[in-house]
């Protein structure tokens, strides 16, 4: 196709909170929108927020217009503005409760006049959607040309329990920031929690997240881990704080008094901007997500009937593994939870130093394999050297289950990984399964590459 058949897209706007608007999706709009306009400098890129309070906020040159949230005709207003404008691509930041409406229905006055394409991110997908969600949920992606979730489940409810084809659904996980590896003691000593196992959860405060869980978990926890505090960061929700001040943060602090833990749980109440919250990620072990609504994704979080307990470890880029744990709405299962959290440290713990060098030679060998390898009684360190031996060579095609099943079957994964390192240079077509059944059988595979490569004379 010749280049100047392709349609130039000169105008996107953005649709959905935006800073300085306080909330997770604001954060998450003006991200998108700024990202978006540094990569594509030649298109502009322009915002429509959604106001929850009569004055608005002090928004920055690139809105353009602001929508009422509780005002249908003003979704209306906005899908006249965009259409005579000449937009050319509508991003959608999708969560029932950004929207008026039942079931923030107002979205769709909003959605039926546009006469371009729209891209709807679904910030919640909901297992068992009320039958007013499950209608907007409907109409959104029939309106919609693509939908974009950011975790495997969230398409999966999408394709099973809402009938959308496969084909519409795009999965772009949840970004993180590119931060440099830090010693995680340098943030904890800013925090003056240096030598504690810090858990944190974050976001702003309402009740239906669950931090209560948590708090009532901790007597025993720290029978356990005596060493153990537990961060909240957040400003309560504006929309709480409207309607009931600080009720929830206080009958939180009360919790901790009556579980006698106070000094155990460290509540920061403020909004902190992205460079802050990386201070605070960097100084966590365990992070935790204790939503009370089991049956939704939200953004890049898959409750699911379970408590999130997100371990990482001394870098921000190192893949998130889940621990989940039925019935989230009940301290003993929260208790369970983060145990096994703790209980993951500890043996990720022996093998840091291993993962270490996995990662920092791109071999990616998550922590969580390194443990299990050891209950399989695998040795780690044969597999890791082995992965990081083909990763350096270039050989990037051989996966960690590959090499820990070879091992398993008794097989010499050091040397099936230098025979096909001397294949390939050699141009001789070798894959994994070739070369192991090779060396299972008892041959040396790399005399059989050698030999090859230079005929012995019999």
């Amino acid at each position: 196709m010749q280049n100047d058949t392709i349609p130039t897209i000169k105008r996107i706007a953005f649709i959905g909170n935006y800073l300085p608007r306080r909330c997770g999706i604001a954060t998450f709009t003006t991200d998108l929108c700024q990202a978006v306009a540094s990569e594509h400098p030649h298109a502009q890129c322009i915002a429509l927020p959604v106001n929850d309070i009569e004055e608005g906020y002090p928004y920055p040159p690139s809105v353009r217009f602001e929508i009422a949230e509780k005002e249908i005709e003003s979704y209306r207003r906005a899908a006249d503005f965009l259409n005579l404008n000449d937009v050319d691509m509508v991003s959608l930041q999708h969560e029932y409760g950004i929207f008026g409406g039942w079931a923030g229905s107002h979205i769709l006055a909003l959605l039926r006049k546009l006469r371009m394409p729209v891209v709807t991110t679904l910030h919640t997908v909901l297992r068992e959607p009320t039958a007013a969600q499950r209608r907007v949920l409907d109409e959104v992606a029939d309106l919609s040309d693509r939908l974009v979730v950011m975790s495997e489940r969230g398409r999966e409810f999408l394709q099973e329990i809402y009938g959308i084809p496969a084909g519409k659904i795009d999965l772009i996980p949840h970004g993180i920031p590119d931060v440099p590896f830090v010693d995680p003691s340098y943030y904890k000593d800013q925090f003056d929690v240096e030598g504690k196992t810090v858990l944190l959860s974050f976001g702003l405060l309402s009740p239906n997240k669950g931090y209560e869980n948590v708090i009532s978990a901790l007597p025993d926890i720290l029978d356990k881990h005596p060493d153990v505090v537990y961060m909240i960061l957040g400003a309560t929700h504006p929309n709480v704080h409207r309607r009931d001040g600080e009720v929830y943060r206080r009958s939180l602090q009360w919790l901790a008094k009556e579980e006698n833990v106070e000094q155990h749980v460290l509540f920061y109440n403020r909004f902190v901007d992205q460079s802050e919250l990386n201070e605070f990620i960097g100084a966590a072990d365990l992070y935790i997500t204790p939503y009370r609504d089991v049956k939704q994704i939200m953004g890049d979080v898959e409750p699911g009937d379970e408590v999130s307990v997100t371990i990482r470890r001394d870098d921000e880029r190192m893949n998130e593994q889940l621990i989940t744990i039925e019935n989230p709405d009940d301290p003993d299962r929260a208790f369970i939870g983060v145990l096994l959290g703790l209980t993951f440290l500890f043996l990720f713990g022996k093998y840091f130093k291993l993962w270490l060098r996995a990662f920092v030679t791109r071999a990616r060998i998550s922590p969580f394999a390194l443990v299990f390898m050891s209950l399989r009684k695998v040795n780690p360190t044969q597999v890791v050297d082995a992965k990081i031996t083909a990763v350096q060579a270039g050989l990037t095609g051989i996966s960690t289950g590959a090499i820990e099943a070879h091992y398993l079957a008794g097989g010499n994964v050091q040397r099936v990984v230098r025979a096909m390192i001397a294949a390939n240079r050699a141009l001789i077509d070798l894959d994994w399964d070739t070369a192991a059944a090779i060396d299972l059988a008892g041959r040396d595979v790399l005399d059989a590459v050698r030999t090859s490569v230079d005929p012995k004379v019999i």
